[in-house]
């Protein structure tokens, strides 16, 4: 778990260094102070909002204590052995099954289910989830995706500048156009990739927290074999796939190519991973 943590931490120093970069060949020292104003303005307002946009946009409720009794408890018990505050817990109106966790800091965090994973997963599956998605917060996770989606999108802007710059500036300038139209195709591919790679990581870490949380690794590996068949089933037909690295399996269906950019590791890996854990 150490490596991945490390992982993180130098992709994320990468793509800040990609965003820097591009603004300082699109802007000179202008284009760097702005791309620096930029990411701390963007991260600050991600911080704050995602996660009710987040809710709103999969119309998300606050889940009714005595309708869902047992789902309250499997996560006010896990909380407890994670030592963080219960969560707010919410329903998901759709039948493809899935959770995710969303909120700018452990006491303001939320962990959603939708009715799909209730009716899918029995108490062993469903507390291994939610051990998973209480992980998330725990490991702060949600910050650090936070701030790895607004770098990614920083970088599309900058690149799509340098794509105009590229076509439309000064072909006597200090920069070749050709190097800005290079750099504007090739640079949010790259943060693309360290975005993925960032999300990727986060995945194994909370899948191996949560399984120590609770003790049980075979849980969460048992509830990730239901959900990726479930998903292939009832995929999700509503939301932004931009969101699917919030989610503990990907929502959203694809072919050999999307499954290569997709926000999880595949399934077999994982639940590999859980069943080889020492507990």
């Amino acid at each position: 778990m150490i490596s991945n943590q490390i992982k993180t931490v130098l992709l994320l120093g990468l793509m800040s260094g990609l965003m820097l970069g591009l603004g300082y060949v699109v802007g000179g020292n202008t284009g760097l102070l702005i791309m620096l104003i930029f990411s701390l303005l963007m991260n600050l307002a991600m911080y704050l909002f995602s996660h009710k946009l987040v809710l709103l946009m999969y119309q998300a409720k606050e889940a009714d204590p005595n309708k869902y009794k047992e789902l309250h408890k499997i996560v006010e018990e896990v909380s407890k052995k994670a030592g963080i505050p219960k969560p707010k817990v919410y329903i998901i109106p759709s039948k493809n099954p899935n959770a995710f966790a969303t909120g700018p800091n452990p006491g303001s965090a939320v962990v959603a289910f939708s009715e799909g994973i209730l009716g899918l997963l029995n108490h062993e599956e469903l507390k291994g989830v939610a051990a998973h998605e209480i992980s998330h917060i725990k490991n702060k996770d949600i910050l650090i995706m936070t701030i790895a989606v607004a770098l990614a999108t920083i970088i599309s802007y900058f690149a799509a500048a340098a794509r105009f710059a590229a076509f439309f500036g000064d072909k006597d300038n200090d920069h070749s156009y050709l190097e800005l139209l290079i750099l504007g195709i090739l640079s949010p591919i790259i943060a693309l990739l360290i975005q993925l790679a960032i999300s990727r990581s986060r995945e194994y870490i909370a899948d191996e927290t949560g399984a120590r949380l609770i003790n049980n690794p075979e849980g969460l590996a048992k509830a990730l074999l239901k959900l990726e068949e479930g998903n292939k089933k009832t995929p999700m037909h509503n939301g932004n796939e931009i969101t699917s690295s919030l989610f503990i399996v990907n929502p959203f269906t694809g072919g050999a190519f999307f499954q290569l950019f997709s926000t999880h590791p595949p399934i077999e890996l994982r639940v590999k991973r859980l069943r080889s854990l020492k507990i």
